[in-house]
């Protein structure tokens, strides 16, 4: 058996990684362990050629690193979609969230909002832009810094609204997740897993792989908020 398999990914993926890598090694004796951190601290890790075996991250950002060489081309793997939920502190009131108007209106509202550096608060940023309320709200947003869950800030009180994959947001404490954004504003992530080149174990990174995106990792990925890809 080859040595222990490294993974690196983003805090989105961190408890169904886990959760699946442990399957792994019960089923075939194979050690995977992931290190989960900031999506940005994760690609430029990879950028570097820090020493992991594979990279789950959003998958533009995986397309991105095989351009430039940092995985192998020809080895990603879609692992599973996620939408973007809104959080309050527990027993809070809860806005109404259900529409898009009815989203902006909220959001207009809060005392403070909060969202990701990832790509859920990338789109929370193009979002508010393209309803003309950016400037208004530029003084009430914050963006929580790489690796620390916005809900956690929602939890602490230090953001009224919070936005980030529901995967991150709703095995957190102190924090009750009122619903998605809207169908009409939801966007969608798919995050993929690639052989990184550094690795020195690519076949048995490839069958890692193969793992996360294979029909036997179904309901782990729905019991932490996402879907199959």
């Amino acid at each position: 058996m080859s040595e222990q398999i490294t993974g690196i990914s983003s805090m989105a993926t961190r408890q169904v990684l886990a959760e699946l890598v442990q399957d792994y090694e019960r089923l075939t004796g194979q050690p995977v362990v992931v290190r989960s951190v900031g999506g940005v601290d994760a690609a430029r890790r990879v950028e570097n050629g820090d020493r992991f075996d594979f990279v789950v991250l959003a998958a533009d950002v995986i397309d991105r690193l095989e351009t430039a060489g940092h995985v192998v081309s020809g080895s990603r793997v879609d692992v599973a979609r996620s939408g973007v939920a809104i959080a309050v502190a527990a027993g809070a009131p809860r806005p109404d969230v259900g529409t898009e108007a009815a989203l902006r209106e909220t959001i207009l509202a809060a005392r403070s909002i909060g969202y990701s550096t990832g790509p859920s608060g990338s789109h929370l940023s193009h979002l508010f832009e393209r309803w003309g309320i950016a400037e208004t709200i530029a003084l009430r947003v914050v963006q929580a810094p790489p690796g620390v869950p916005v809900g956690a800030l929602v939890a602490r009180g230090e953001v009224e609204l919070g936005f980030q994959q529901l995967s991150e947001l709703m095995h957190l404490p102190g924090i009750d997740v009122i619903g998605s954004l809207p169908t009409e504003v939801q966007i969608v992530t798919v995050f993929a897993a690639a052989i990184c080149t550094a690795s020195r174990q690519s076949d048995a990174a490839k069958a890692v792989l193969s793992f996360l995106a294979s029909s036997e990792a179904r309901f782990a990925k729905l019991r932490h908020g996402m879907e199959p890809a």
